[in-house]
Parts: C-alpha cells; sequence; structure tokens
C-alpha cells in the first residue's frame, strides 16, 4: 500500500531586527494561523527581535541559513526597521533567489524598497506614503490602494492592510 502524506507549505516570514511593525507582525502571523500555513521568523538578529512597541520575538532561522528552495514564499514584514535592509545585500540576495524560483513574494509598509532594492518588483507596487518617492524612482508605478498584487509579488501600504495582504497571499500559497 502506498503513502500519500501531505507535506504542509512553509512561508518565511522575515522580520527586522528592531522596530519592525508589530500590528503588521501580528495581523500576518494570525492570518496565517487560520489559514493553516506554516511559517518560519527570519532575521539577522543573532536574539531576540524588538518590535516598535517592545514586542520580543524570537527568530526561527538567520539570514544566513536561509534556503528559499525549502520554503514555498517570502514575506518581508514593514514598520521603520525595514528601512535599513533596503541595501542589505544578503536579503536582496535571498529575495532575488525566491524570484528566480518564481515563488511569491510578499512587503508591508516601507519593505517594497527592499524588493525594489531587489529589482523584483512587477509594473505596480504600493508601499507606505512616505516611501512613495523612493519607490517611484526604480520606475515602479505606485497604486494607490491598501494591497497591490502584480503577478507573484503583493505588496501592502501601512498597518491596515495587513489582513487584507496576509488573506492575498494565503490565497497565493494554496493556489501553488
Amino acid at each position: 500500500m502506498e503513502r500519500n502524506f501531505l507535506i504542509p507549505k512553509s512561508l518565511l516570514l522575515f522580520i527586522p531586527q528592531t522596530d519592525f511593525s508589530e500590528e503588521e507582525y501580528l495581523a500576518v502571523t494570525s492570518a496565517l494561523k487560520r489559514e493553516r500555513i506554516n511559517y518560519f521568523i527570519a532575521s539577522d538578529a543573532t536574539g531576540i527581535c524588538v518590535g516598535s512597541s517592545g514586542l520580543k520575538v524570537k527568530n526561527d532561522i538567520q539570514l544566513y541559513n536561509i534556503h528559499p528552495a525549502n520554503f514555498e514564499g517570502l514575506i518581508l514584514v514593514g514598520g521603520s526597521g525595514a528601512r535599513s535592509y533596503k541595501g542589505n545585500q544578503k536579503l536582496i540576495k535571498i529575495v532575488q533567489e525566491f524570484d528566480r524560483l518564481k515563488k511569491p513574494i510578499g512587503a508591508i509598509c516601507s519593505a517594497p524598497l527592499i524588493l525594489a532594492n531587489a529589482g523584483v518588483l512587477g509594473e505596480f507596487a504600493v508601499c507606505y506614503p512616505s516611501d512613495k518617492p523612493e519607490l517611484l524612482s526604480f520606475g515602479v508605478k505606485y497604486k494607490d490602494a491598501p494591497v497591490v498584487k502584480d503577478g507573484r509579488i503583493i505588496t501592502a501600504r501601512d498597518p491596515n492592510a495587513a489582513v487584507e495582504f496576509a488573506e492575498s497571499f494565503a490565497g497565493l500559497i494554496k493556489k501553488r
């Protein structure tokens, strides 16, 4: 008798070491749990990541241990801390590898700037309003909407869009 075990799909959820948006993190992780999608938290932190209001989160994996082939997709949580990663070459290479493997990638708030620096955004995207001029400098068309889906790439404006963003991303994952 042949056994057919269902292997659960897992996502990689990147959070900045400091000043990540707790509201986005909590909304995204709650939505993923509701959808029964496994996720692993990634960061460059060697200890605990600390959110903008003091929420402490232990990462499961550090950047140098990430192998995109082991995950179904990538989500980058925003917040003011995400801005400091837009030039992080290790993270940019990880984003580019997820893109090369044609896996879904999502970013919220200021994190779409990381995707822009990695060169993986499609024609349209959205980000935190104060980051709009920088996003436009990459030739991306800013779409004034809470969540923008452009192929396998999903971007969201701010914490208020986090639930819609997570549900949209979960829908992409479940179709794979």
